[in-house]
């Protein structure tokens, strides 16, 4: 595995896998990696001969008041999972190669409407940070395919929308959740759980998991599903964020010839935010 910092070193190994016609699939992550980061990687190596996988903390995603500085960074621990699993690049930038004029002259990419609902209404200027480093990213790396988690689902979407619109020249593939045994969707936040939160945190996933069981059985009061669901989150010691249920492609409000739906949740367990989703199929 090579490990790789400079933009033209990058784009000069890139040019010679091109010239080979090597297909190349690409993992932008922030580090910290889990069993979800590790299963993307898996992934990418079973569609294309050569990965590449990034590490770069953003800090245009970062509210002012949200956790940029205790962001969890375990470089030495990545890099020996990624070795491997045979990753053939770890893209590592600085933020000065990132952003070269520095944040506030920074020229952003924002997906219209997707970027600023749920999650994006709780964090705003949040998707348009996660859009304008992913658009740098593939700029950089100029994958043939591309790979994200499931877990974030509405950043899968922004993305997804950001790549058809701005016409980009790759596929993007998302990958499903990977959970602890107990449900819990697995992410680099639920590090800074206490041991009695992390008792508390599936319980996310099982009132999701219980809302899309009714819907699956046929209840279409949604709203009152949410309002139940807010409740049980409020006993079990958690503050619910959002719970909605969506179109899956265009999260906008079910319609009637909807039959493809995600129930989307956010919650807080004291100072860490839990965020899960699960695809509804209906008949």
């Amino acid at each position: 595995m090579q490990i790789i910092t400079d933009i033209t070193q990058l784009r000069e190994l890139r040019r010679t896998w091109q010239s080979a016609k090597e297909a190349i699939a690409f993992v932008p992550t922030m580090g910290n990696l889990h069993q979800g980061h590790l299963a993307l990687v898996a992934e990418a190596k079973k569609h294309a001969s050569k990965v590449v996988v990034s590490i770069f903390v953003n800090p245009l995603q970062f509210g002012p008041d949200e956790d940029l500085d205790a962001y969890p960074r375990t470089i030495e621990q990545d890099k020996s999972s990624l070795e491997r699993l045979g990753v053939d690049i770890l893209f590592m930038p600085s933020v000065s190669d990132i952003y070269p004029r520095g944040l506030e002259q920074q020229t952003f990419v924002e997906v219209p409407g997707l970027s600023y609902m749920i999650c994006g209404a709780s964090r705003p200027g949040h998707f348009r940070g996660v859009a304008t480093i992913v658009c740098k990213l593939f700029n950089m790396v100029q994958p043939n395919m591309a790979f994200f988690g499931e877990k974030d689902f509405q950043q899968l979407q922004v993305i997804k929308a950001m790549v058809t619109d701005l016409s980009m020249n790759l596929s993007i593939h998302g990958v499903a959740t990977m959970r602890e045994s107990d449900g819990l969707a697995m992410s680099s936040r639920n590090n800074y759980l206490s041991q009695e939160q992390r008792k508390i945190a599936p319980r996310l996933y099982e009132v999701i998991s219980d809302m899309a069981s009714a819907i699956e059985k046929g209840r279409r009061d949604f709203s009152v599903l949410i309002v139940g669901a807010r409740q049980q989150l409020v006993e079990a010691g958690l503050k619910p964020d959002y719970i909605e249920v969506r179109a899956a492609e265009s999260l906008l409000q079910v319609g009637h010839e909807d039959k493809h739906l995600v129930i989307l949740a956010a919650a807080f367990l004291g100072k860490t935010r839990l965020i899960d989703n699960i695809q509804v199929k209906l008949n």
